[in-house]
Parts: structure tokens; C-alpha cells; sequence
């Protein structure tokens, strides 16, 4: 049984973080064959000028570079062994034990423990494995269709500035948008970027750099977006793993395996290892912004003359091509869309 729920993580985040194929569904590449002059549903403006509300969507999961494409590595450890989720929790268990006489005890007799525990699992952590798989499974989910929303100024002679001031994630379908300046981050701009309009109704925005900081993101995606779907109560990692852990059980459960020591140390120290569990997760996310995750792009797209007024209305069937780059590390950039609508 245990076995297979690990298989099931492994196999729902090496699918949603460490390998995904590009995703089929939305709007094509676009490229001068599709682009059709004259198209009465696709009407040419005669300028590209005016302010759009933008939607950009990258999928991160095959190409992330260094330490950002290792975050997964904290779901996976915790239900990988055929004999988790018991031994993550004896293994975390023993670490926040004071040292000493109990300590050495428990590391000593922790393959018992952990069988012990095994045999009690419904009674200790009945959902544990259910609630690890299901926020890996966001977290996924949040990778392949990573969201941000923005903001397009362009003047009359093409000069545009683009603003990254927020994101936009969608997990199980339900969507999501968080603006940078409700979590207190900063918006990533980027001023003089050239933008061509043809007369076919090519739009064109040259090659440009956003810089992102990735770890605090992906934060605010765990926090905000993944977990309030999982567990509507809890705030953080260390809610869900302390609602999906009985702690006191834990505590009188081993204390009946090792026969040392007391139920209430034991407990303690589970409390302490679930919340040394998900600080060190949450740690790992902050040393991933050491370095900006930079965004090398250059993207192509159609403009739209909805009202035939003239000037551009929309921005549709839009692709990047370009790079990732974390720490001097590039990669080549996956899939990435995007379009945006005059506001």
C-alpha cells in the first residue's frame, strides 16, 4: 500500500515538476503563414499604440535551471521509502530530540520504531500521504503553468515598457491572481523594449530580460494557491502537516516501542520535526533567491483591430522563444504564450 503511494508521488510530480511534455492545449505557435491579411476576423490595426493588460504563461517543469529545479526533492523525500510516511516522521522525530541518552536510543532502535509506527499508521497519520501527494500535485501544477500578469505601454513609435506586477496560476482549473504589492515585492519592469507592428498584423516585441524573484514566488504559490485548496484551514506547510499528523499518538506510540525515556518528550518532539520539516522546505525556497530566475525572451503575435477604429485592440495567439537563466546558468525556454487586451 505504502508503496504504491509513493510510486503515485513520484509519479505525479516527475509528470507535474521534473519532465512534463509540453502542454497541447491553447493557441499555436504563430508564424507569417498564420497571419492572413484581410482576414475580416482578424482586422489589422494601423498602430500598435495604446495600454494592455497582459497575461504571460511558461511552462517551467522540463527546463527550470539549477537550484529552482530541485524543490520537488522535499515531496518526494517524504512518502520515496517503502517505509514512509513513518520513517519521514521518525526521521524528523529524532532530529529534534535533544541530545543525549533518548536520542542516541531512538537513532539506535528507529528501523523498530518505524516499523512499530507502521503497523498504527491509520491511527497516527491516516491522511498524511494523501495531503504530501496533493500539494506536490499543486505545486506541479503551479510549475508547468507558471502565470504572470502584466502590463503593456507602447507609444506611437513602438517604445513600449512592460510591467510585471503580479501572478496567475491555475490548479484543478480554478484560477488565481495575486498582485506583487499585496505580498510586498516589488514589480519587475522593463523600459525602451521595441515593438513592430507589420502590415500583415505581425506584432513583434524584441528580445528583453525580466527577472524574477523566483523563490518568494513560489512562496506565495504554496501559500496562497496550493495550499488553501488542499486544507482550507491551514496557512502554511506546517498547518498541513500537524493537521495530518497525531502528534500525541506519535508520542506515546514510540514511547511504547522504545520503553524509554516518556510519552510527552517523544510528543514534543514530533511538534518540533513537523515544523523543522516544513521550515526547511520553506528555507530552500528562500536560498533560491540568491539569484534573480531571469526570463530571456522575444516574442511574436498577431495584432487585432476588433473595432476597426484603427488602433490595436488586442494581442492574440502570442509565443516567446529565449532562455532561462538562474545563477549564470541558461536553459532553453519551454513552452511560453501569452496575450493581453487594451485596458
Amino acid at each position: 500500500m505504502k508503496r504504491n503511494l509513493s510510486l503515485s508521488l513520484m509519479l505525479s510530480l516527475s509528470t507535474g515538476l521534473v519532465g512534463c511534455a509540453a502542454d497541447s492545449s491553447g493557441t499555436p505557435p504563430v508564424g507569417e503563414d498564420d497571419v492572413v491579411p484581410g482576414d475580416p476576423d482578424q482586422p489589422v490595426p494601423l498602430t500598435p499604440a495604446g495600454k494592455f493588460g497582459m497575461q504571460s504563461e511558461f511552462d517551467l517543469s522540463m527546463n527550470l535551471p539549477g537550484t529552482p529545479g530541485t524543490v520537488a526533492t522535499y515531496f518526494i523525500e517524504a512518502t520515496d521509502d517503502p517505509d514512509d510516511p513513518t520513517k519521514f516522521l521518525v526521521d524528523e522525530l529524532i532530529k529534534a530530540l535533544p541530545d543525549g541518552s533518548v536520542k542516541d536510543r531512538a537513532q539506535e532502535l528507529a528501523p523498530f520504531v518505524t516499523g512499530y509506527l507502521n503497523d498504527r499508521l491509520l491511527e497516527v497519520a491516516p491522511d498524511f500521504v494523501t495531503k504530501i501527494i496533493d500539494v506536490g500535485d499543486g505545486f506541479g501544477q503551479i510549475v508547468k503553468h507558471f502565470g504572470t500578469n502584466e502590463v503593456l505601454e507602447i507609444d506611437a513609435a513602438g517604445k513600449a515598457t512592460k510591467t510585471v506586477n503580479g501572478l496567475h496560476f491555475k490548479i484543478d482549473n480554478v484560477e488565481m491572481d495575486f498582485a506583487f504589492a499585496d505580498y510586498g515585492l516589488d514589480d519587475s519592469k522593463v523600459e525602451n523594449l521595441q515593438v513592430t507592428l507589420e502590415q500583415s498584423g505581425k506584432l513583434s516585441i524584441a528580445d528583453h530580460k525580466v527577472p524574477l524573484k523566483y523563490g518568494q514566488v513560489l512562496r506565495i504559490a504554496l501559500d496562497q494557491a496550493v495550499i488553501p485548496l488542499i486544507d482550507p484551514s491551514a496557512q502554511n506547510l506546517g498547518d498541513v502537516l500537524h493537521s495530518a499528523v497525531n502528534c500525541e499518538k506519535v508520542g506515546q506510540f514510540v514511547y511504547d516501542a522504545l520503553d524509554f525515556g516518556s510519552p510527552s518528550t517523544y510528543e514534543n518532539a514530533c511538534d518540533a520535526g513537523l515544523t523543522f520539516a516544513a521550515g526547511a522546505l520553506y528555507g530552500k525556497l528562500e536560498s533560491i533567491d540568491g539569484s534573480a530566475l531571469e526570463f530571456g525572451l522575444a516574442g511574436v503575435s498577431r495584432g487585432v483591430d476588433r473595432d476597426r477604429d484603427g488602433s490595436m485592440d488586442e494581442i492574440t495567439a502570442g509565443t516567446y522563444a529565449g532562455q532561462l537563466s538562474w545563477a549564470g546558468t541558461p536553459v532553453p525556454l519551454g513552452s511560453a504564450k501569452f496575450f493581453g487586451k487594451k485596458q
